[in-house]
């Protein structure tokens, strides 16, 4: 046999090195899986400290509506001046939208309303506990609605062990009030709906990151005249 053609028998044993591209993939996995879990820690951390600034804030101005509205004037203010300085970008205002993302807006209105409420009339602890339960109504909410799978059981095992939890603790909490446990049931069920609303609309609208919260908070602030006429905290301001 010529010299010029290898025999296969007579290579030895091969050995696997990994391509490039599977070097390549392996790490955009780790990245990703990187990216998920420290966006993930970033919102717990967030999001608790954004509870004790919410309750420092509505004990020393005990204004709910007045203060939730602050926050949305914040919010699209500084979505609208880092657009106009290019440090972001985000979706014009339409009317065409703004008509679609209304109910959107209306819910976390309500939501973001019950919280601050709850925070007024309880401590951290039962709103971070209630919140906690939170994910339980989202996941049967996205499976019914969404046409999402239903969580696996390791996930259900973890849900039920939070929904325990919390269970003991309304059973323990001395600190129980009717108004406060009022709040947080219509707390509980504003946040699911509108966890699961949100993802509905930006599943169907089409909404970049930014001009999600653009359309939020600036939709949101709009109602809060009606607000202050239901709630009668016009008066309330007005006489204190």
């Amino acid at each position: 046999m010529s010299k010029d053609v290898e025999d296969p028998a007579d290579r030895g044993p091969e050995v696997l090195v990994p391509s490039g591209d599977a070097q390549e993939t392996w790490y955009s996995c780790v990245l990703k899986q990187v990216s998920v879990y420290g966006v993930a820690a970033g919102y717990c951390i967030s999001a608790s400290l954004l509870s004790i600034i919410n309750k420092w804030a509505v004990m020393k101005f005990p204004y709910p509506g007045a203060l939730t509205a602050l926050q949305y004037l914040t919010s699209a203010a500084g979505v609208v001046l880092c657009g106009w300085f290019k440090v972001l970008e985000h979706d014009p205002l339409d009317l065409r939208t703004m008509g679609q993302f209304l109910p959107a807006a209306i819910i976390f209105y309500l939501s973001l309303f019950t919280n601050s409420e709850l925070l007024l009339h309880a401590n951290v602890d039962t709103f971070i506990v209630f919140r906690s339960a939170v994910p339980i109504f989202v996941a049967i909410g996205e499976t019914l609605y969404l046409s999402q799978p239903w969580p696996s059981l390791k996930t259900w095992i973890s849900l039920g062990t939070i929904f325990g939890g919390s269970v003991l603790y309304v059973l323990t909490d001395y600190q129980f009030t009717l108004t406060a446990y009022t709040w947080a049931a219509a707390y509980l069920v504003s946040m699911a709906i509108d966890f699961v609303y949100i993802k509905h609309v930006v599943m169907t609208i089409g909404l970049n990151t930014w001009g999600l919260v653009l359309y939020n908070n600036l939709e949101a602030l709009l109602l809060f005249p009606l607000e202050l006429l239901i709630m009668g905290e016009l008066k309330k301001i007005k006489h204190e």
